[in-house]
Formats: C-alpha cells, structure tokens, sequence
C-alpha cells in the first residue's frame, strides 16, 4: 500500500495513572504514578518506539478539586510540575515532542519565554507549549487573589501573553552566535534584538538570553473552544486539542476554525486540530465493554458528583439528588464550552447527575470509544477524512495499560490502512506534525526588498 500524502497524527496525553477518575485502583495500574519518574520515563519510550508526534501534559496551579472527603479518593493531587518533567525525558528520549501546559493567567511572559526555549534547545527542538487561561478559583488563590479573573480579561490577557512571548522567541536571529575565538567576536550585535514590549497587562523590555532552537520557536498548542478560545486559537495556534461529543461537533470546530484562520491572514494548513479521544480496546466489542465497566464499577459517588462539579464550572452539586435532573446552572467564570458541553449531553440524552458523572469519568467530555481495534479506527478515519480532526490525543484510560492496548492492538490496523507512520521522517516536533518553522521576524524584514 502506498502512504498517503497526509495521515495522523497522535499525541500520549499522559495523566499519572490514566484519565478515568478511578483509574488508580486499577489492579495493573501503577497507583504511585503521581511521584514516580520512573513511570513517565517508560511511558514516553513507549509512545516514542510507537512513533507517536508527542507525549503531552496537562497542568493546573493549584488542586482542582477542593472537596476534601473525594480529593483523598483520587489520584489528581499529585503530579509533577511538566517542565520539570519534560526536561528529564528530554535527555532519555531522542525523537518524540514534548508538550505541556502553562497559563498565561497566572505566569508572567519572560518566564515562560524562557523557559520553553531552554527546553526546545536541550531536546534538539522539540518542545511545544500549550497556551491556556486558568479556569479554577483554587489557582487564583495560590497567586495573592480571593477570585478567579474574569474570563473575558483572561483571554485579552493571553493575547498580548502569546505577543510577548514569541517576539521574545525572536530575540536571536539564527546566525547570530558567531563565537569566533580568534577575533574575539562571539555574536553579531545586530542580529540580537530588544523587544521593547509595553502594552495593557504587560512592560517587557527583552532581549531573551537564550537563543533560537533547530525548530525556531517552540510550538504554540491552544484548547480553547468558547468564542474567546476559539479566536484565540485561529489567531495563535500551530496545534488545537479539542473536546468533542459528536462528529458533526468536530467537523464544525474544524471549519469554523479554518475559516477565522483565513480571516486573520494565516494558511488554515498550517493548524493541525487534535481533538481528544478516550479508547477502551477489546478483541470483542464484549470484552472491551467489560474493561470499561470494570473502571466504571472502582468510582465512589462522592468522586464522581465532585468530578461533575468541578467539570460544569466549579458548581457544587452535592446538595442535589444523584438520580434527578441536572439542575439549570448559572453561567460559569470557569470553562465556559466544557460548561455547555456537559448542559448539551446531559439534555440531549435525558441524563441524571449520576448518568452524567458515569459518563465523563473516563473522557471528562472528550470523545469516548469503547471497542475493536478495527471499530476505533474507524472511528478516527472517519474524523480524520470526513473534515473532523487531523489527528488525535489519546486519553489512555490507565496506564500503562491502556496505552499498551492502543499500541499493540490500533496501531497496526491505523499502518494497515496507510493512515499512520512506521517510522519518524524528522527529528523535530514540527517536521513530525508538518508545521513550517518560523522565520526570524528581524530577518524577514530586513530581507524583504525596500518598498519602492
């Protein structure tokens, strides 16, 4: 069979013991996932031998979920800090990208810049950063504040952030560093560049001290999907991870984004849309279902009200009866398109709290698929040529063996219909999802002919 032009492509969201919220009582799951490096190190080797584009992490500032009596029964209050993390799989692995997640609501732009470049230069151009607001109240109050910001400020906020940062990323033109011993030049001073930034949220004089990567900058990842996420993310995004319910739900995200990416002047190829996909694989569709029942049997009631809770906007929804309805909600300063998606599953199929919590424990409102190797992939075919996705974030269930079952039993019916890698074509993280590297912005212009 002769390989496609274009075919998919797969990030390992790796979460500590898996996505499903009672992943960690798994009997093969490792229950110390959150402190153990180990762990993560045979993780991305896996996903790395796979060839999978990316390992990615998902952060948050603070503890989500504050309810203390279902905090002490999951997995979520402990986990590395990512860059941290990703910097020490940098040096064990050679060819997969690193991604994680840093808000712009709690961070300041130099420090990010900076750190985001250091971990692209020691991985040999690797790394991408995932741009987020913050959406819970507990970040806020780690940061000397009583209230989360107000989510239009935020994304105002993460505008100017993404400005900053890459112009900082731009500090260096690629052949500045000359470091000739013998006429004692190390960098040509013209090539080196101050940002000189001063706008509403952010004074950032610049320059960056350190210099450009084989990949040029680190790329942008965005997971937005309100109004404001989604024209942030036309206007910034290399890479969108996306939740989703249904096809005709993501092959809209997918237009509507081409099409803002169009009126901001950028080639709408040039953003690769991932929505996340939560996959429980079984030989039969039976045994597969009883794999997902087996994790759906380990939640606590307690865990899951508080998981819903936290997931519709921080709205505590332990005062309300488990088996009656979703209770009409105020709107949210949290994440307001999760928000509406759990209000629009929940309506659309009749669902009570109890029938709601059940099913986002895995997916937490990604899609959810639960069947044969041959079913799932059919699934992400269709995504993928129907106009729905270019690719995928694979929400393991737990780990390490969901994402073992993934490997081992899709992969190989994704190569058998030509829809997925054998082997790596590039070394960085943008030649494996097809993204242009960025030209230096100083030596554009200065390259461009005089206008006449």
């Amino acid at each position: 069979m002769s390989t496609p032009s274009r075919q998919i492509k797969l990030g390992a969201f790796l979460m500590q013991t898996g996505h499903h919220i009672a992943a960690w009582r798994h009997p093969d799951a490792s229950a110390d996932a959150g402190q153990n490096f180990r762990h993560y190190v045979d993780l991305a080797r896996k996903a790395e031998a796979a060839k999978f584009d990316a390992v990615f992490f998902a952060d948050s500032v603070g503890v989500r979920n504050t309810h203390s009596a279902s905090l002490s029964r999951t997995a979520r209050a402990e986990h590395f800090e990512p860059l941290t993390l990703l910097s020490a799989l940098a040096a064990v692995t050679e060819r997969i990208g690193l991604i994680a997640t840093v808000s712009t609501t709690y961070n300041e732009p130099y420090h990010v810049a900076r750190k985001f470049a250091s971990l692209d230069l020691i991985s040999g151009g690797r790394s991408g950063w995932n741009l987020v607001t913050s959406s819970g109240e507990g970040e806020a109050q780690n940061f000397n504040l009583d209230t989360h910001v107000a989510h239009p400020l935020r994304y105002q906020r993460a505008e100017e952030f993404y400005d900053v940062v890459t112009g900082l990323w731009d500090t260096w033109e690629d052949d500045a560093f000359i470091r000739d011993k013998h006429t004692g030049e190390f960098f040509d001073a013209g090539k080196h560049h101050a940002l000189n930034h001063k706008g509403k949220h952010f004074s950032v004089r610049g320059p960056l001290n350190v210099g450009r990567s084989p990949q040029g900058w680190p790329v942008v990842v965005q997971a937005g999907a309100s109004e404001a996420g989604r024209d942030l993310a036309a206007r910034t995004a290399e890479v969108i991870f996306v939740a989703h319910q249904t096809f005709d739900q993501a092959r809209e995200f997918y237009g509507d984004i081409r099409h803002r990416a169009t009126q901001h002047g950028r080639d709408p190829d040039g953003i690769k849309i991932m929505p996340g996909i939560f996959p429980i694989v079984g030989r039969t569709q039976e045994e597969a279902e009883e794999k997902f029942q087996t994790l759906q049997n380990l939640i606590h009631p307690v865990v899951g009200v508080s998981l819903l809770s936290n997931m519709i906007g921080g709205i505590d929804l332990s005062s309300y009866p488990v088996d009656g309805p979703l209770p009409s909600l105020p709107e949210t300063n949290g994440g307001k398109s999760r928000q509406q998606l759990l209000i629009d599953l929940a309506q659309r199929e009749n669902l009570t709290i109890r029938d709601l919590y059940l099913r986002i424990a895995g997916a937490r409102g990604h899609q959810q698929v639960v069947g044969t190797p041959q079913s799932i992939a059919d699934q992400l075919q269709q995504w993928f040529e129907e106009g729905g996705a270019d690719g995928f974030n694979i929400m393991s269930p737990w780990l390490p063996g969901g994402l073992d079952d993934f490997i081992e039993h899709v992969l190989p019916e994704l190569r058998r219909r030509g829809l997925f890698r054998t082997e790596y074509q590039g070394t960085t993280l943008r030649e494996h999802l097809g993204l242009q590297r960025p030209p230096n912005r100083h030596t554009l212009a200065r390259e461009q002919p005089r206008a006449a």
